[in-house]
């Protein structure tokens, strides 16, 4: 009977054992610039040292997007408005999150962000350099916030997909990004394999950041090879701004414009109403009224330099939404060039279906046109 009772005992031990939940234990990642980060994982806690990372993280967890977010930057509200709209009235609580300044320009509280007690702060690469001048890391560090640095902008053909993983571990939806990082490369490799067996003349493309944004730039900021200047060569064009500039953007001057005369001019646009000093900007994205964007773009058309330009004399000007320059989704954008670029090509391809479809397969917001507008006969 003794023995049976020390049995009993020491089974109910085990199975008292067995019932406790598991310690979680700490995982080392290696962000975007190599250094090994040691965090509990899946995060319970996490702040987005940049909002527009909801982008991926939106279809990363769906429903369940905002669950462990404790509070982001402002950046959603002043530069991608519209879409910060549409998760609003999805998720009506996120006017609630606490939101931060930019660390790359000293206007992120530190103090207030340790006070939300997060797991892990998410920065851009951007960040680096006033991250490390200001000890950030070290002082987050030492409160118990990890720092984990990603990258949809800088380089995004080298971090992407890097960036898209990180994220996946750190919301705990790995296959989920999996699943992000196949789709995205399947809707690319549409335009690039077409393109590698046709092999067609590359259109001469000037894309301009973000015209009408500010008084500051008259004309002409544009892309290097990276971000939409990479997004214009996989589509087919050959980005004139690519034969000057080395990094991911810089400026050309009009009378460069005017001797490189483009067979397509392209400008970035989004809803900038809320840090515009100026106004002129064209505004693409979702929701946005195509009439008005098509104005806007035809007054950017009178600047000096570019009326006599080939592409303007011959129709072929376009705007496309900013924000596809920072997050994943610049597969619709490869997409969309391809159709302006080559339209015989690509006459099957519809980028608009393609981001519907996307929409549908990952994302917890309904699709809204809006994101591409070009000019029309008689517009000019």
């Amino acid at each position: 009977m003794k023995t049976l009772t020390i049995a009993l005992l020491a089974l109910t031990g085990l199975i008292g054992l067995a019932a406790e939940p598991a310690m979680a234990e700490k995982t080392v990642i290696t962000d975007v610039t190599g250094r090994r980060v040691e965090l509990d994982l899946p995060a319970k806690r996490v702040l987005l040292g940049e909002a527009r990372q909801v982008h991926v993280i939106a279809a990363l967890k769906g429903d369940k997007t905002f669950e462990t977010i404790v509070g982001w930057r402002d950046d959603l509200v002043k530069k991608d408005a519209d879409t910060y709209v549409s998760y609003r009235d999805r998720f009506p609580d996120i006017e609630k999150l606490p939101r931060f300044g930019y660390v790359g320009n000293g206007t992120f509280d530190l103090e207030a962000a340790i006070a939300l007690k997060p797991d892990v702060l998410t920065l851009n690469l951007e960040s680096v350099k006033a991250a490390e001048e200001a000890s950030l890391v070290e002082k987050a560090e030492a409160a118990g916030i990890a720092v984990v640095y990603l990258d949809f902008r800088v380089d995004p053909e080298k971090n992407t997909e890097n960036s898209i993983a990180l994220l996946g571990e750190i919301f705990g939806a790995e296959e989920k990004a999996k699943e992000l990082t196949d789709y995205r490369r399947a809707q690319i490799a549409r335009v690039t394999d077409r393109l590698a067996v046709a092999k067609p003349a590359f259109a001469k493309v000037f894309i301009e950041r973000s015209p009408g944004i500010s008084g500051d730039v008259a004309c002409c900021r544009t892309f290097g090879p990276v971000n939409f200047g990479r997004m214009v060569e996989l589509g087919g064009g050959h980005n004139i701004g690519s034969d000057v500039i080395t990094g991911t953007f810089g400026d050309f001057n009009p009378e460069q414009l005017v001797v490189a005369n483009p067979d397509h001019v392209i400008v970035t646009g989004a809803n900038w109403a809320a840090e515009s000093d100026i106004n002129q900007f064209v505004n693409v994205g979702p929701g946005a009224d195509p009439r008005a964007a098509r104005e806007r773009l035809a007054d950017l058309m009178q600047r000096p330099a570019f009326p006599g330009l080939k592409a303007v004399k011959q129709g072929q000007v376009h705007a496309v939404w900013h924000q596809f320059y920072g997050n994943p989704y610049d597969f619709v954008a490869i997409q969309q060039f391809a159709k302006w670029f080559h339209p015989a090509l690509f006459a099957d391809l519809d980028a608009e279906e393609t981001f519907r479809d996307f929409h549908e397969k990952f994302l917890p917001v309904a699709y809204r046109t809006g994101y591409f507008v070009s000019l029309e006969a008689g517009d000019m």
